[in-house]
């Protein structure tokens, strides 16, 4: 008995949506891992711990950059470039100058001893050799201010020459500021004059040109970027690696320019891509889950998962060498925004093609480019009107352009550094230009099998059931006019509405067109169809329970019917929500008059709802009422229209009909406003012209003057020559 509980236990957790939904992500995760992963391989096969296992040769002649020799000669260039010097702030040096000359002057006219002004003077002068500074002191304090004022004139010109060439830190911090006074002295000096010239300027010189860094740092990158790449030739049918030869970074590169993926896939690598996939779908899933929680049904995240799969596996079947710009990666987008909305189709392309960079290593060209298209695509897809499918082709189209704009602007930028080959741009553009049209005819060719396969009802589809020559609707067209043209009253109301409010208006009217399908089984016990067939109402035979019974079965004999039809289970919304749990008001009336009150209870002779739950189905609960009430007035005025719309809402608001559905006050208002527009355009009132008009032109009694020209007075005498044409046509039309 226990074993039988426990295994119920499990049979109803494994029966359980969570534990369901955990294992599409598990076996999800596993074969996205598997099918990026698989590429690598085939690398284990032919090196193992850096070691090639067997010779491998060229099938075909190959060009590969020696990126180790080609960054070490751009090292060696950088470090060539001599730094940038700039002069230093100017007058600085010159007020130095200037202040020694006024420290000197001043300690000569002080009126001490000589001990005490050279004392002083040799805290100015910081010269290592004693015998020299001695000197130097001994001639400033003894040469009369003639001689002093000229030797600091001669001074002023050395330092003007030698702050003209600059003195550079290296020059200073190699001792040559000696030499560079010696060297640029004015002519015409004692060599007294040199000795304690030098001196003077020796206490005041500092370096006056620095390192522009900027400069610097620009300079050596171009020298850099000028350096061409290193490239070496594998002739065809050359050895790229031998057995038992380690495989360099540049015999990595010529591997995979001969076409094998080099990563070194090992159980540490596949569950290192296991966890990118696993981070990518859990990111996608809380996306989800947190702002776009109407998609968070099975049938929208297995289109999801399931094109994911399939652009995977087309990057990875990709002949060797060919460019992955071909991927239809504007193609996954398109269905998944006409599926969900544009911005699930942003994000999901965008962690698809984080997860396909990384895992078939396309450079990053190749990741900004499709990025920034997705972003463009996911704009103009949403965008785009679904009454023609023309349409989507030429939004592949501006794809395309838009495509070709991107990655021609990013070779632009990179050919400004390195060398790109020209033909590898002409393809890799080529190939984008073709990418967006064949996206879109991708899109147009598999978008039916998405439908037919998750039961979702896209704008396509939706137009095409809008087409009155849908079976279905040929059909009521015959067998229910009445309902037919009802249907087509109300679609109208309900489209103008959705519009108006933000709703979906397609999904309206078409869900409109379809809402009383059900009234085919017994087309006769409808009034509408009555009248056109010129029967008497039946329900006169029966008892008002029985009517009951016969008239609110129309919405589950709809669903039936569009069952068996094949139409998507977003129109049964429609059918069996449009008259909510309302009340058969006439029958319930009928009823109480033959039973009394107290026999009779409203919920028996109420609709099995449920309670309209959407907008667009609310919005036709509404104008299914307010349509079928209007009509049964005769010429009616603009008042008596929207007192009988403000009627028919405020029993329904009573009634709670409408408590399930997320329309707002604002959203009735609007709703109503826009059902009386409708209307009073419908029922506006006819001239009425004169029966026999060229009678009446016989007659005088209409005098056209000149107005007439000789146009006009033929087709005068053609309807006096046929004057039952009119009679003849609307009996033809009658029969």
């Amino acid at each position: 008995m226990k074993l039988i509980n426990i295994k119920a236990k499990v049979v109803d957790f494994l029966r359980l949506s969570r534990f369901k939904r955990v294992v599409a992500f598990v076996l999800f995760t596993m074969l996205m891992t598997a099918i990026i992963a698989s590429q690598n391989f085939f690398f284990q096969d032919i090196i193992e711990n850096g070691i090639s296992k067997r010779d491998i040769v060229a099938q075909k002649t190959l060009q590969v950059e020696d990126v180790k020799r080609t960054e070490q000669q751009r090292k060696d260039i950088m470090q060539k470039v001599d730094p940038i010097l700039v002069p230093a702030e100017d007058g600085f040096i010159e007020n130095n100058l200037q202040t020694l000359r006024s420290s000197i002057m001043q300690i000569r006219k002080k009126d001490v001893a000589d001990s005490v002004k050279k004392e002083e003077l040799a805290v100015l002068f910081d010269i290592s050799d004693t015998y020299r500074r001695d000197f130097v002191i001994n001639f400033l304090l003894r040469v009369d201010d003639k001689n002093l004022g000229e030797i600091f004139d001669k001074a002023n010109l050395t330092l003007t020459n030698i702050l003209h060439k600059g003195i550079t830190e290296k020059d200073y911090e190699n001792g040559n500021i000696d030499r560079i006074i010696a060297n640029n002295i004015v002519s015409n000096v004692s060599k007294r004059q040199v000795s304690v010239i030098r001196a003077l300027l020796e206490q005041i010189i500092v370096p006056n040109l620095v390192e522009d860094e900027v400069a610097t740092e620009t300079a050596r990158r171009n020298a850099q970027s000028s350096v061409k790449p290193i490239i070496i030739t594998i002739q065809k049918g050359d050895k790229i690696v031998f057995e038992g030869e380690p495989v360099t970074r540049l015999k990595r590169d010529a591997l995979r320019k001969a076409g094998y993926n080099v990563y070194e896939l090992n159980w540490q690598g596949l569950a290192a891509m296991y966890i990118l996939v696993f981070l990518a779908t859990s990111v996608f899933l809380l996306y989800m889950k947190n702002f776009e929680k109407q998609f968070l049904e099975e049938s929208y995240l297995s289109i999801s998962g399931v094109l994911a799969i399939i652009i995977a596996l087309i990057s990875t079947l990709l002949p060797v060498g060919f460019s992955p710009y071909i991927l239809p990666i504007p193609a996954f987008i398109f269905i998944l925004a006409i599926f969900t909305n544009s911005r699930v189709a942003f994000v999901a392309s965008t962690l698809l093609l984080s997860v396909l960079a990384v895992g078939h290593q396309y450079n990053l060209q190749f990741l900004a480019t499709f990025v920034i298209l997705s972003l463009v695509a996911t704009i103009a897809i949403s965008k785009i009107r679904f009454s023609k499918r023309i349409d989507l082709i030429k939004t592949g189209f501006e794809i395309s352009l838009a495509g070709v704009i991107i990655l021609f602007s990013i070779y632009l930028l990179e050919k400004c550094l390195i060398d790109v080959s020209s033909r590898l741009i002409l393809t890799n553009i080529s190939l984008m230009l073709v990418n967006g049209v064949l996206s879109a005819i991708i899109t147009l060719g598999t978008l039916p099998l998405f439908e037919s396969a998750s039961k979702i009802i896209t704008p396509y589809g939706l137009a095409e059931l809008s087409d009155h020559n849908q079976p279905l609707l040929k059909r009521l067209q015959f067998e229910a006019p009445g309902t037919y043209h009802h249907s087509l009253m109300v679609s109208n109301l309900c489209e103008a509405a959705a519009e108006a409010i933000g709703a979906n208006p397609i999904l309206a009217r078409v869900g409109a067109f379809y809402h009383d399908i059900g009234k085919l089984k017994r087309p006769l016990f409808f009034v509408e169809n009555q009248s056109y067939f010129g029967i008497e109402n039946p329900h006169t035979k029966l008892n008002p329970r029985l009517s009951k019974m016969v008239i609110t079965a129309h919405p589950k004999d709809g669903v039936e019917i569009a069952k068996e039809y094949g139409l998507p289970p977003i129109i049964y919304n429609f059918i069996l929500q449009h008259h909510g749990e309302g009340l058969a008001s006439y029958f319930y009336n009928q009823a109480v008059k033959e039973e009394g009150v107290e026999n009779v209870k409203e919920e028996q002779f109420r609709y099995t709802g449920p309670k309209p739950n959407m907008k667009e189905t609310a919005i036709l609960m509404i104008a299914d009422a307010v349509e079928s009430a209007v009509r049964s007035l005769k010429n009616p005025t603009p008042e008596e229209i929207e007192a009988i719309i403000d009627k028919i809402i405020i029993e329904r608001l009573n009634d709670t009909q409408l408590a399930d559905s997320p329309l707002t006050l604002r959203d009735i208002k609007t709703i109503a406003a826009t059902f009386s527009r409708i209307l009073r355009g419908m029922q506006h009132n006819r001239i009425k012209y004169q029966e026999n008009i060229v009678e009446e032109l016989n007659r005088g009694k209409i005098n056209m003057g000149k107005v007439l020209d000789q146009d006009l007075e033929n087709k005068i005498k053609e309807l006096e020559g046929s004057p039952n044409k009119e009679e003849k046509s609307n009996k033809d039309e009658n029969k």
